[in-house]
């Protein structure tokens, strides 16, 4: 049985709405807990956002049986973790120990004899990790229009947008053929180990794990070295690491499981996911090493791991090539990012008439006074889509030799001011990762995407709070100032 969240009006329990912020402190967690409590004290924003919370964490269960956590404890410690980018442990400590967010999450701050509430590690993993993507695109929207009608001066629908995209890292190491190859056997033993215990023909499968490192690590130095190699010598290294791998493979085949468990079932099914991995590597670098054959990047897999993983190359000097999901992101003149996704195998170009259909549903009263992107998103078909939409001012830069109008538009005063103000949203980007989406830790490409919506949404919630403590701050100034007039008269 799970509840929104009805605070207690108890000795130690400080009232939301009464909870005091720093107003110089220059740390990320007190503006978005700022936002958090305006989130909570706007009751048509308070209904809108449980009302979704309920329809993904509570529909179809009973509403009898063990309390759960409530769904504003829930969202508050999501939105802490992305905040400070930071890990589940620290979040559990943060969630029992930390005073400021123990008083947003309407808990007792002050002991006087009264049972302190605690949340267990594995709770606070357990349910966080139920909000998922496409509640947080909801939820984003929602705060997104919220912080428009708290930093617009005055009732206009005009955006001023800029675009671009950047990569987020998953959480791999560097891939060479022959270390994704070590990956795949020492995760065949591994799930060996578990299926057999040790026994049935496995009594020395430590002694196997050792051989099987050492000679991955012959190989690698042989074949990665600097200064002059022989070829022969490199060969032979690598067709004794492929020969223990094929020797490790052809056993692993004849597994029995001596229980018959649901998780022996599950260990079965990982033993066969990491069997195909290691039969696609021995045949790889079989193929690249001992036969000189190019392998095409369709067939290229980056993480045994992270098999969503793309080896990505944005023409820098440094890094030249990343490891991850290339993340497009919208953002707006008030720094509030309105639009995003995780592209999957795809180029910045094939992105604008997408975009362009979510932003029309998203902000269907909107008018776009401007719109920048970088070259990676020109294409004439592109400028032509943006400029049909009613955008006023197009900022899409055309890569290569420009016609004389091309050449006029882009020397335009008003076109060179607008693409000086696109530099911006790399500012945004480097925010945007101080919140989580510089590299993710999370699983699999479900858990990096809700991982980003996370991120987005500490984001912006950041930005709401930094608007309410300045205007905070602005009015304890002013108060100052009046009580020294005062003093004077």
């Amino acid at each position: 049985m799970r509840q929104r969240f009805e605070q207690q009006q108890t000795i130690g329990i400080n009232p939301i709405g009464e909870v005091k912020f720093p107003l110089r402190s220059r740390d990320e967690l007190p503006p978005v807990l700022k936002a958090l409590q305006n989130i909570f004290l706007t009751s048509e924003l308070n209904e809108k956002i449980f009302q979704l919370l309920e329809a993904k964490v509570c529909s179809g269960k009973k509403k009898t049986g063990r309390k759960g956590m409530d769904l504003w404890h829930i969202l508050v410690l999501a939105v802490v973790r992305h905040t400070l980018d930071t890990n589940w442990d620290r979040l559990e400590h943060i969630a029992n120990n930390d005073l400021l967010t123990r008083e947003i999450m309407g808990i007792q701050s002050i002991i006087f004899g009264i049972e302190k509430k605690e949340f267990p590690y594995q709770t606070i993993v357990d349910n966080v990790s139920l909000i998922d993507e496409n509640l947080l695109v909801q939820i984003n929207q929602i705060v997104v229009d919220h912080g428009h009608k708290l930093l617009k001066k005055k009732e206009d629908t005009i955006l001023e947008l800029k675009t671009d995209s950047y990569a987020l890292e998953t959480n791999v190491h560097f891939p060479t053929d022959l270390n994704l190859l070590w990956d795949s056997v020492r995760k065949v033993l591994d799930m060996v180990e578990k299926l057999t215990g040790g026994s049935n023909g496995w009594r020395k499968i430590k002694f196997i794990r050792r051989n099987a490192k050492c000679l991955f690590r012959a190989a690698s130095q042989q074949v990665f070295r600097g200064g002059k190699k022989d070829p022969e010598t490199i060969k032979q290294s690598v067709k004794e690491y492929l020969r223990f791998a094929k020797q490790i493979h052809h056993r692993s085949k004849s597994i029995i499981p001596t229980t018959g468990n649901i998780m022996t079932f599950v260990w079965l099914v990982e033993l066969q996911i990491y069997q195909q991995y290691l039969e696609k590597f021995i045949d790889q670098v079989e193929r690249r090493l001992l036969h000189g054959e190019e392998i095409p990047s369709s067939e290229k897999i980056f993480s045994i791991f992270e098999p969503h993983t793309e080896w990505i190359k944005k023409g820098k000097l440094y890094p030249n090539v990343e490891l991850g999901k290339l993340l497009l992101i919208t953002t707006d003149q008030y720094q509030f990012i309105v639009d995003y996704k995780v592209m999957e195998h795809e180029k910045d170009a094939a992105q604008v008439a997408p975009l362009y259909e979510r932003i029309k549903t998203n902000f269907p009263q909107a008018t776009i006074s401007s719109h920048s992107f970088d070259k990676g998103f020109y294409s004439k078909e592109n400028f032509d889509l943006v400029s049909a939409a009613g955008t006023t001012q197009v900022i899409m830069p055309k890569k290569g030799k420009k016609n004389k109008q091309e050449q006029e538009r882009e020397s335009h005063p008003a076109f060179k001011k607008l693409r000086n103000k696109h530099s911006a949203v790399e500012s945004n980007i480097n925010m945007l990762e101080h919140h989580g989406l510089n590299r993710c830790p999370d699983k699999g490409l479900q858990g990096l995407k809700d991982y980003v919506g996370l991120s987005v949404l500490a984001y912006n919630l950041h930005i709401i709070g930094n608007h309410l403590i300045a205007i905070e701050r602005k009015k304890k100034e002013d108060q100052k100032l009046r009580v020294r007039h005062k003093q004077v008269a």
